[in-house]
């Protein structure tokens, strides 16, 4: 297993978000007088109706869980934690968020659909509450040298990209399908629409346990994106797939998560000719 002071390579991250009600009625319903649930409540029944989801955009929302995984050159686990526990401020989140990734030496994200969301959720918190974060946007770079820019993966990988060949494909059944394929524990019966449910019931631990369950499913599908693109021998993969559950297992006693993950641990066996 990797040691604490490993270099860091990836940061492998997961972000779960809240309704911002107040700026949900503000914007749109200004002169509706509603209080911040009823308009956060009005606004995904409308999105219910229109789109049979009632999963808010990147842009009226704030980040409640943020999971990062530290992992090293050879994509070996170094430590996976959630940002701020146990408080959970939008605020710190961000900072602690950017921040982080400066003090490890701007590693490359990894994430899956970040591209789409995470990212844009956290670009968004650091323009709310005012960071600077001159590293990321970079617009005077070269395109190409650009952190944003969509191919350039020294900066972010995003695997649904990767396996969709930038949109070229419609990844169905997303990380859930790819984590299962590997046998690793995918969702077992919690996903992204009922994390603004839960935390209205204070279920909080929950989501970030959620949270730390789907960074997980991110990097065994990295690793296996690895042995595809040839990072990784197959045995190799194997090896840190074993490391990481000795991992799991060392911590699972103080860590509801990681019991329950190793709980849903899948067996996988490569084809034998």
């Amino acid at each position: 297993m990797a040691n604490s002071s490993a270099t860091v390579a990836y940061l492998i991250f997961d972000v779960e978000t809240v309704a911002d009600g107040d700026l949900i009625a503000r914007v749109r319903y200004p002169d509706q007088d509603l209080s911040p649930a009823e308009a956060t409540a009005c606004y995904r029944r409308e999105l219910l109706e229109e789109t049979g989801r009632d999963v808010l955009p990147y842009t009226f929302v704030q980040p409640v869980s943020v999971a990062v995984a530290k992992i090293d050159p050879e994509f070996r686990l170094i430590d996976l934690s959630v940002l701020d526990e146990p408080e959970f401020r939008p605020h710190v989140i961000t900072r602690g968020f950017w921040q982080g990734w400066r003090h490890y030496g701007r590693p490359a994200f990894v994430t899956f659909n970040g591209r789409g969301y995470d990212l844009p959720v956290m670009e968004l918190s650091a323009y709310r509450f005012g960071y600077a974060v001159p590293e990321w946007f970079n617009v005077e770079a070269r395109s190409y040298e650009q952190s944003r820019n969509r191919y350039n993966t020294s900066a972010h990988i995003d695997l649904m990209d990767l396996v969709s060949n930038f949109g070229a494909s419609r990844v169905t059944g997303g990380l859930n399908l790819l984590a299962n394929l590997i046998g690793k524990p995918g969702k077992t019966g919690i996903d992204g629409s009922m994390v603004q449910d839960m935390y209205d019931s204070g279920k909080v631990a929950e989501i970030n346990d959620y949270c730390r369950c789907d960074v997980l499913d991110t990097y065994f599908v990295f690793l296996r994106t690895r042995v595809l693109l040839g990072r990784l021998s197959l045995e190799q993969e194997q090896e840190r797939v074993a490391e990481a559950h000795q991992w799991l297992q060392e911590r699972a006693e103080d860590r509801p998560a990681y019991a329950h993950y190793l709980e849903h641990w899948g067996d996988w066996q490569p084809p034998v000719d």
